[in-house]
């Protein structure tokens, strides 16, 4: 290699003090960029474990729910919600084992707290709709009427306002607001599909608070 002339030497002399100056600096930002990536694809990786793993969890869920054992199902579902709380599979857990506990006539506590589970841990929007319509629901037959309706003014997606607005009718009635009532059902009937058979039984509800069609 040629010698270096002067004007190269200084050069070479001023980059080797800006590297002590500045090196460890550069070298950490290199290491926040090599780190982020690799975290980025652990993160991708610890995902995709919990979803398999998740998964396999759900499978033998779905074993109890179909052997029809309330505490059966409520354990397995509880595995799933304390381990892999974030996965869709947890909060589908929830919402079944709540169900199950609703036909068993275990009382509402339990399916209360799965269903409130739901709407704490579920990132399925969809999934905390359906959650707080059942909690409502549960709350609407524990007679307490103002939480069932702070449930269903919440935001929720537009496929629900038929629903959320039936139900808030059943719990405006219960609570002795026929007036209220009869504006929420007319809501439900007029967001209800016209093919659903469901439309039938808002109409009944509508013409009990002598509503004219």
């Amino acid at each position: 290699m040629a010698a270096l002339d002067l004007q190269e030497q200084e050069q070479l002399e001023e980059l080797k003090g800006w590297w002590k100056d500045n090196g460890n600096y550069v070298l950490g930002l290199v290491l926040v960029a090599v780190l982020a990536v690799g975290g980025w694809r652990g993160w991708q990786y610890y995902q995709h474990k919990q979803s398999s793993e998740a998964s396999t969890l759900y499978a033998e869920f779905g074993k109890q729910l179909q052997s029809g054992d309330a505490k059966r199902v409520n354990d397995a579902a509880a595995a799933l919600m304390d381990k892999y709380p974030k996965t869709v599979y947890a909060a589908n857990a929830g919402l079944l084992a709540a169900q199950v506990n609703e036909l068993a006539g275990n009382g509402s506590a339990q399916a209360h707290s799965q269903l409130q589970w739901v709407l704490d841990h579920a990132s399925d929007t969809a999934l905390k709709d359906v959650a707080r319509l059942r909690l409502a629901a549960l709350l609407l037959d524990d007679k307490k009427f103002d939480d069932a309706l702070k449930l269903l003014t919440v935001k929720h997606a537009e496929s629900f306002d038929a629903l959320y607005a039936d139900l808030r009718g059943d719990v405006l009635m219960a609570s002795g607001k026929g007036d209220e009532a009869r504006s929420a059902y007319k809501l439900a009937y007029e967001k209800i599909d016209e093919k659903s058979s469901y439309r039938n039984l808002i109409e009944m509800k509508l013409d009990a608070t002598g509503a004219a069609q």
